[in-house]
């Protein structure tokens, strides 16, 4: 029995001859506040290093020019010049030859549905991307956007306004370190004409594509572009329940009123509803449960104003309600809908 299986021999040679530019030497900032027992010693040791920048000594990149020790890596989306030379060593024919690059970043991407307006169903939606730097080298992010799809409109929520003026707010320096991670913010909502079809709409739904354009060490220039993000839009079933009100607050063991709107949101069937509303360990709904709502036509909605009380303290969950269709004998469940703070009334006269 063999221990170690023999060395499987590549039938290829490969060289590849690249022309490279110098990179900036980088060095390790060492530095301590001048309380500690160091003092200034470690500052002074930078001040005096030649390769660090007059002024800047803390900063990795230095003045001085490095040569290539090696060929470094080929990374995705990034311009280089290369020869690259193929032969086949063995007596055999080769076939399917790929070479395969590096990623530059990791690009992670997140989706978060909102809505807008809690009396439509258009619903906005927030994407998160986390933008990580896998090389070793740091990158000039210039640019990260958003291309939508031609059901939505994007605006960046990447920057804030100050004094009148546009601030981004990942600083001055648009710089990203090796293995440090950026978080971009988008927001999304469906244009006028395509409202309606995105609020209610099923399945996978396009949104658009990350645009990213980076620059490397002397302005090597680097660009990205993702495939089409695809999220898996929130599903309603055939009537969802929304809340048109609720208040943030209310008193232990007090009548509180919500308002909420009920939506078909089949486009063939009428509905004959009864609500119902079942009662919790700390919620407690006042009214007549098992009351008709009457026909319910497609896509047509309803509002409903309820009554109930809390009869435990702290951040309550609102659950209970049951919407049965008489037509299909079918019952829709609606638990956690919102949540509300309950506080005691004495504490409330004393604030």
């Amino acid at each position: 029995m063999e221990v170690n299986p023999p060395k499987q021999e590549h039938l290829l040679a490969l060289k590849v001859m690249r022309l490279t530019k110098p990179t900036l030497f980088t060095n390790i900032p060492v530095t301590c506040e001048e309380k500690d027992l160091p003092g200034d010693l470690f500052n002074q040791l930078m001040r005096d290093d030649p390769s660090t920048v007059n002024g800047a000594e803390i900063l990795m990149l230095g003045e001085m020019l490095t040569l290539p020790q090696n060929f470094g890596n080929i990374f995705l989306g990034e311009t280089f010049s290369s020869y690259i030379s193929v032969h086949n060593d063995s007596n055999q024919v080769v076939k399917d030859i790929l070479v395969k690059v590096l990623k530059p970043l990791d690009v992670k991407t997140k989706f978060y549905n909102a809505e807008s307006d809690l009396s439509s169903v258009t619903d906005e939606v927030f994407l998160e991307a986390q933008i990580q730097n896998i090389t070793t080298s740091p990158m000039f992010m210039e640019k990260v956007s958003l291309e939508p799809s031609i059901m939505y409109n994007v605006a960046e929520l990447n920057s804030v306004n100050q004094a009148g003026e546009c601030v981004t707010t990942f600083g001055s320096r648009a710089y990203l370190q090796p293995m440090d991670t950026r978080q971009y913010l988008y927001c999304l909502k469906p244009k006028k004409e395509f409202a309606e079809k995105a609020g209610i709409i099923k399945g996978v739904t396009v949104i658009g594509k990350l645009d990213i354009v980076w620059k490397t060490n002397l302005g090597e220039r680097g660009r990205l572009q993702t495939s089409q993000l695809q999220r898996m839009a929130p599903g309603y079933g055939d009537v969802r329940l929304s809340l048109e009100a609720i208040p943030d607050t209310v008193n232990l063991e007090e009548p509180f009123h919500i308002t909420c709107k009920i939506t078909n949101c089949s486009s063939e069937r009428t509905m004959d509803l009864v609500l119902e509303m079942c009662n919790t360990n700390s919620i407690h709904w006042c009214g007549i449960s098992g009351r008709q709502l009457g026909k319910l036509h497609p896509s047509s909605s309803l509002c409903l104003a309820l009554t109930l009380l809390s009869s435990v303290q702290g951040l309550q969950s609102i659950s209970g309600l049951r919407l049965t269709d008489t037509f299909l004998k079918r019952t829709y469940e609606y638990d956690d809908i919102a949540q509300v703070c309950v506080v005691s009334s004495a504490i409330k006269v004393e604030s």
